[in-house]
Formats: C-alpha cells, structure tokens, sequence
C-alpha cells in the first residue's frame, strides 16, 4: 500500500494508549512500538520527513498494521517489550534481558522472604512483576516492611535449626519489625497469613487488607490514640491509591484465549486475544453475519472454534463472559468474576466496542467498500443532478450550532474525492455576530474561510454545501459576492428535515432520489458536519469559554443572566416568557431590557430574510 492510503486508514485509529505492529506483504511483522496516541504515533511515520536510511526503508515495506489498546503508557511499555522478546522484528532494537526489570520475589523457603530481584531462578520462588519503576517497587517494599512483619534475615529457618536454638533475634524483633521466627516466637500459620495479607496487597486485592487497617484504626480512636489512628489512616489512603501491577503483562495467567462478543442486530463482532505467558501477542476482531437469529452462544462457540484454529491456539483455557458449552473435553472454560482473568476480558470488551463504532463510522463516512473508481463515479453522478460545471472533488461544507439557543459557533469539513480530508477541517467562534442570528452567523464565517484561502492563493472547492434553508444560504452568498468569487465555485443550500437542495435566486427547491448514491453522500459529508460541530460545541462548553447570550444586553449583569438560565434552563424559553412573567423574575426594569432586545432581534431576522 502507498502511504497516500495508510494515511486515509489511520485516520480511523484511536486516539488512546496502546502497541502497533507493522507487517510486510508476506505477513512477517518488522516493528512493534508503543503509544501514548496511537492515531498520532502512527501517522508520524507517513507525514515526517525522515533523514534516516533504516526508518525509509521501515516505511517502503509495510503492508498491513495492526494495533491493540490497552488501558495505560505503563501497560504499553510492558507488553511492547514483551512482544520484542518473543517476536524479535527485524526493525526493532536488540533488548536487554529480564534483568532490565525488577521484580518481587517470595522465595520457596521456610518463612519465606519477600525482596526485590532482577533474576529469575527456576526454584519454586514465586515472582511478582515485571515492574517498571524501580523506585515504585522500593516504596512497596518499605510500606509491607512498615505493615507487614515478615524477616529480612538470610537464616536457614528449618523446624530443626529452631528447634535447636541456633539462632537468636535481632536487632529488626526489638524494633517491630519482626516476630521472631527465628527463636520460634511465631508460628508457621502466623507467617502464612502475612504472607497472604502481602499477596492481596501484589495482586491488587485491597479491600480485605484496607478493612484490617480500618479495624484496627477504629481500635486506636475507641482508645482515644488518635495520633495512631491517623497514621494508619494515611496508610490506608497510601493502599487506595496505589496501582502498580500490569494487566497486559502477568505470567501468572499463563496460556489463555481471552474471548468477547457484542451483537448489533443482524451483526455480531468477536474480539479474540491470544494470551501467552501472560503476555497479549495476537488481537483479532472478527464480524459476523447471523443468519438464523443465533443465540448470542451459538455465535460465541462458532467465532471461537473458528479463530483457534486460525491462529493454531493450543491454550487450555479460554476466558469468556458468560457460560459456554464447549465441547472439547480438555479445556477449560473460565467466566471471571475479578482478578486479573476479569481484566483481560475488559480489556477484551474495550477493544470490540472499538471495532464496531469504527467501523460504523466508517461506513457512514465512505471509507471502506466503495473502489476508487466507485467514489469517482458518485462523485461525477453528483456532477450530473446538480448541473455543476466540473467534478466536485473538493467540498466543503458549512454549519453553524447552539446550545438551546445560546453560545453559537459553526464548523467546516471538506471531503476530496469523496472521503474527509481532517487536515482542512475548521472551526469558528463567533467574532462580529451578537446573539444568535443564524443568518449573521453563515455569512461571517464563509467570508473568514474564503477571503483566506483567497489570500494564501489556495485553490477554491468545486461545491460549497450550507446546512440550511434559503437564509442561510442568501447569507452565505452575500460574502461569496462581497468577496468577488461568484461563478469560481458552486453553493447550495441543504433543508435540514426533507433534505430539499436549494439553488442562489431558485424560488423552488429539488429533491434527489432518495436512494441516489448523490444524496448519499452528501448526508455523509452532512452528518460529518454535524457531528464536527456538536463536538467543538460540547468541549467548548466544558472549557467554558462561552459567554451567556443574556450578557451581551446592555444593562444584564453575569448574576442576573445566570440566575434566570437557571431557573428557566434556555435562552429560548427565556425568549417564549409573558411580560408579567419576565417582570417577575428579573424585575420590571431588567424585563424591559431583555424583552426589547429580543423584539430588536427578531426585526433583524426578518429583514435579513
């Protein structure tokens, strides 16, 4: 594929943490990395100039990309570094051993000691990690050492050194910090039990370990020792927002395929993750097409038996989210309540809910199942039911938004050859328009986009398309006129309910077939608008960077405009209020005010008009 085609398919990527990974055209995979934002790590390998030889030639090969989300940078990391070991891509750096990560090992020993390691050894010891911050790791160690008494000596505490009173405590029993196994002044079953209060700490089971503390902090305050209970209370804060562990990397899990399923109406979309040792190394999403009205079950068991074989799955286990029969014998079918089982799944769930609005997105918006030649034709019918002069391989469409009649603000797209073009979207805030005048409004911004694009000598679109009625695209005129380009573009007007198209001096509007590949596209390049705007509306909003329409009257002060919104939730029904209503909620003086403003306004707009 050219990287002119990898960058229309990125354009659909997340946005989110995760890996990618890079296939040439016989499916060998050359490169795995990370990502903070996969949509933006990945595109930087097609829209840089690149200076070196090796990342050329990474670029010139690449066939298919893959990608997996995961939850956090951390998790990325790991599992990044998890695939370079066993998959070794020929593009990716040589990586160091299990060494470069810290581990916290439980030694297989009598009182088993708890320590950090950076080798592992096949004895029985258990090991917990990898980790990636070493300082993290030392932190937990001092907090377990500070909660938990377990011995930091290196004594062989077998029950017949004990018994023969080889050794005597240290210096670590008389500050608390031990019981004193040695000396057996604490019993093996004791031990266990901090070791398992240790282990749900690890395994990120806190609720049973923050309830002991709970307890014995309400034991201090019944004592009146409130300077305990408040260092135990820190402690217990410290556990609620700890989070160290990886779920995308535990070799705890061992070999399992991780399986889930969204259904869609006819459609049902399966999300399969290969987990080996622990780590994720293959992520598949299939779609399927029922055509029985198949139990949700049914099409479980299909996509499963299907995508194991693919894969050449050899995992005893697989992990699904509701009760399956499988009927392989040997294998073990696993629907996790919590745990680290639990979060796979999730994990699992996160990447297929991905899939489907993707990929609907991307059936709204043309980019997948139509050829080249397929959009051109659609592109050269438009041509011919609206009588345009050319092929309207660039168009760009307007649209303005409020929120329940107020703060107003527009937004642009542009499609070429019959896809978006994300690079040449706009938006506008409102600079010169006062209040909400729709009108005002589509004329100010076309005449911003185009006396630009005039002066930085761009090429002007083949088809200007206004979401709107006859005002609005009269409105839109005005500044195409005022700006001397009347004849160098087309512009229409779409009724925004019976998707009417409206023609500049047309006193009658037309209607293509509804089924046209014509209209088709233009509601796509129309809902793109939409939903453009209503975004950049919606993060304004939140940014608050709107200002209240109620404070651009003269004479209405912030509190005042605040205070009726509130009570009447929108400028509009400010707007529907009896004279007696609004002098009851802002008094007689401010209600002239605002009811006069509004009289002022609705002349504008039917003199616009």
């Amino acid at each position: 594929m050219t990287p002119e085609s990898f960058q229309n398919i990125i354009k659909t990527f997340p946005n989110q943490p995760g890996i990618y990974k890079y296939f040439d055209e016989k499916s060998e995979m050359l490169y795995v990395g990370k990502a903070k934002h996969l949509r933006k790590r990945i595109s930087s390998y097609f829209t840089k100039t690149f200076t070196g030889y090796k990342t050329h030639e990474l670029v010139r090969r690449i066939h298919r990309i893959e990608f997996t989300i995961v939850d956090s940078e951390q998790d990325a990391f790991l599992l990044e570094n998890a695939l370079i070991k066993q998959f070794q891509p020929k593009f990716n750096i040589n990586l160091k051993d299990d060494k470069s990560y810290p581990f916290i090992v439980i030694k297989n020993e009598p009182f088993p000691r708890v320590f950090l390691t950076r080798t592992k050894i096949s004895d029985g010891s258990q090991y917990l990690g990898p980790f990636t911050s070493v300082a993290r790791v030392r932190e937990l160690l001092d907090f377990i050492k500070q909660n938990i008494q377990l011995r930091t000596c290196k004594l062989n505490l077998t029950d017949s050194n004990i018994q023969k009173g080889k050794f005597k405590v240290c210096l670590e029993y008389h500050l608390g910090n031990c019981k004193g196994p040695c000396e057996n002044l604490q019993s093996a079953e004791d031990y266990s039990r901090a070791l398992s209060q240790l282990k749900n700490l690890m395994k990120g089971n806190l609720f049973p370990v923050i309830q002991h503390f709970k307890q014995e902090m309400q034991q201090h305050v019944e004592k009146m020792d409130f300077e305990k209970a408040e260092f135990i209370r820190k402690k217990v804060e410290h556990l609620q927002n700890y989070q160290s562990r990886s779920k995308v990397v535990n070799e705890h899990v061992g070999n399992v395929d991780v399986f889930s399923i969204l259904k869609d109406g006819d459609c049902a979309y399966v999300n399969y993750l290969m987990v080996s040792s622990g780590t994720i190394v293959i992520t598949k999403t299939i779609t399927l097409e029922q055509k029985l009205n198949e139990t949700p079950e049914e099409v479980l068991l299909f996509s499963i038996a299907q995508l194991r074989i693919t894969f050449n799955s050899e995992a005893k286990e697989i992990i699904v989210p509701f009760e399956i029969k499988y009927p392989e014998q040997d294998i073990i079918v696993t629907v996790p309540k919590a745990g680290d089982k639990k979060k796979l799944l999730e994990l699992s769930e996160k990447n297929v809910n991905y899939f489907k609005e993707e990929l609907n997105r991307k059936k709204m918006l043309q980019l997948e199942g139509k050829t080249d030649t397929e959009k051109k034709i659609a592109l050269q019918q438009l041509q011919k039911d609206l009588h345009l002069p050319v092929t309207p391989v660039h168009i760009e469409c307007f649209d303005n938004s409020n929120f329940q009649g107020s703060y107003p603000v527009s937004a642009m797209v542009c499609f070429k050859n019959g896809i978006p073009d994300k690079n040449n979207y706009r938006r506008f805030n409102v600079k010169t328009v006062e209040g909400i005048n729709d009108f005002a409004t589509m004329k100010e911004v076309v005449f911003r986009r185009y006396k630009r694009l005039a002066l930085e000598n761009q090429p002007l679109p083949q088809l200007v398309i206004i979401d709107g009625g006859k005002g609005q695209l009269n409105a839109a005129i005005e500044s195409i006129n005022e700006l001397g380009l009347q004849g160098k573009t087309s512009v229409i007007g779409v009724a925004k309910n019976e998707e009417e198209i409206f023609f500049p001096g047309d006193g009658q509007s037309i209607k293509l077939p509804w089924d046209s590949e014509s209209l088709k596209l233009i509601r796509r390049i129309r809902d793109e608008v939409h939903r453009f705007g209503i975004n950049f509306h919606r993060n304004q909003r939140s940014r608050g960077t709107f200002i209240n329409e109620l404070e651009q009257i003269k004479g209405i002060g912030k509190s005042t405009a605040e205070a009726l919104l509130k009570q009447f939730k929108s400028v509009k029904k400010i707007k529907e209020l009896s004279e007696e209503e609004l002098n009851k909620a802002a008094g007689s003086a401010k209600a002239n005010l605002i009811l006069n403003y509004f009289k002022n306004q609705q002349l504008s707009n039917i003199q616009d008009q």
